[in-house]
């Protein structure tokens, strides 16, 4: 996927720097692409199909790590099958409307075969800087596959592609009193399944999409969970009238606009699932899709948590003021006694911790410039998976950037050749 490794003496000249007498140095003819999750693959397979020659680096050791280490045994895709898909490889037809956590690793990594993608694994980004003299960027990374001593390498390339996504690291807020505890905490990304749960009092910080399938999972486990609802919340059904809701709003967006679909939405999801604030779930003022698209903050598709929660099987609960020992003591003053917490905290990109420039990227690590627009930048640099559109926007944005790069790469190709024929040229006259 990229070129032979150049002299490491040649290179720090060039450069004038000592650092890279400690380093390998690789020149990469074509990008660099950080992350071999679904975005990054989709970039890979685009650049493999254009012929442009790339490197993958990721910090985990398998692809799409979020998925195969980081989520739990329930979980399946929240959308349809047919909006989750990468560009040019369909789902297997016997996968079902919704795959599994599973289905979907697996057709990751067919995926992954298919275009023949073998990124490097266990290599940590730990900066990426653009060099304004050279016109070159330079990825320094540690890898820790080489045994007991981790190897230093530094990429040049001509383009840098960010893959990371907007899920890279989780999110832990800081409650007074936790230390106290003395139960058992884990952020959701940890947590597997509620069988090792099963008659313990449980209390999950977080109403997202996580936060309320855990909350099911715990209590199809026979465990006692109470749901944290600290602000607002978006919840609509799945699936309206055996058609998926993200459908039906994907189409009636091509005829209305946001605002008017977000009332229709609502009215959906007041008929099909009542009154959801007398269980003490308040929906926001701004409408889902529009409140996605503003603070990317995406709306929960119910899969049968509201229904525990009727049954108080699921008890809804205000913010947390402390903990203690054994408890934690609620915001209006109620104090419930548990056994564990789990922290359904969502998660952040982690672009700003090695990624150095500061017009592209803001500083929560997300592009500055919204979808459709935010996939490229200056000087080569380019962003996919950061659209707070799932995968379907993931695919769009890197259909475009393995386009752009592949243009620009082999722009440049023909002008090396063009050049290199002149001197030829010139040298057979002489």
């Amino acid at each position: 996927m990229y070129s032979n490794c150049i002299s490491i003496q040649t290179m720090s000249q060039s450069f004038g720097h000592e650092d890279f007498f400690s380093r390998r140095c690789i020149w990469v003819n074509g990008p660099v692409i950080v992350g071999a999750g679904p975005s990054g693959l989709a970039v890979g397979a685009g650049l493999q199909q254009q012929g442009v020659p790339f490197i993958m680096l990721e910090r985990a050791n398998c692809i799409a790590s979020l998925w195969q280490n980081r989520t739990y045994d329930r979980l399946k895709l929240h959308l349809p099958k047919q909006f989750c898909q990468l560009p040019d490889f369909p789902f297997p037809q016997d996968f079902p409307e919704y795959p599994t956590k599973y289905q979907f690793i697996n057709y990751l990594e067919s995926y992954a075969k298919h275009f023949n993608m073998e990124p490097q694994f266990n290599e940590t980004v730990q900066s990426a800087k653009y060099d304004e003299i050279f016109g070159l960027w330079r990825v320094k990374t540690v890898s820790a596959s080489g045994g007991e001593h981790p190897t230093e390498v530094e990429y040049i390339c001509r383009s840098l592609v960010v893959a990371t996504g907007e899920n890279a690291e989780q999110v832990v807020p800081e409650f007074e009193g936790l230390q106290e505890f003395g139960g058992d905490v884990m952020h959701a990304c940890e947590y597997k399944s509620g069988e090792s749960y099963r008659g313990k009092r449980v209390i999950v910080v977080g109403c997202g999409n996580s936060g309320m399938e855990v909350s099911l999972d715990l209590c199809n486990h026979d465990a006692s969970p109470s749901l944290v609802v600290r602000s607002s919340v978006h919840v609509l059904p799945r699936e309206v009238f055996g058609k998926s809701t993200f459908e039906l709003a994907v189409l009636l967006l091509r005829w209305l606009p946001v605002c008017l679909v977000d009332k229709m939405l609502l009215i959906l999801a007041w008929l099909i699932l009542g009154n959801i604030e007398k269980y003490g779930l308040k929906r926001p003022s701004t409408g889902p899709l529009e409140l996605n698209n503003l603070a990317g903050k995406t709306p929960v598709l119910d899969i049968g948590t509201l229904k525990k929660i009727r049954s108080g099987n699921i008890k809804v609960v205000p913010g947390i003021k402390r903990f203690r020992e054994g408890k934690v003591e609620l915001v209006n003053g109620q104090i419930l006694e548990i056994d564990s917490v789990i922290l359904a905290t969502g998660y952040r990109s982690n672009v700003p911790s090695w990624l150095k420039e500061s017009e592209f990227f803001s500083e929560n690590g997300i592009p500055k410039n919204p979808f459709p627009n935010g996939w490229k930048g200056n000087a080569g640099l380019y962003a996919v998976g950061f659209t707070r559109r799932g995968l379907s926007g993931a695919s769009l944005d890197a259909i475009s950037v393995a386009h752009d790069i592949a243009k620009s790469w082999k722009e440049e190709t023909i002008q090396k050749k063009s050049v290199a024929a002149r001197h030829k040229r010139s040298r057979n006259i002489m």
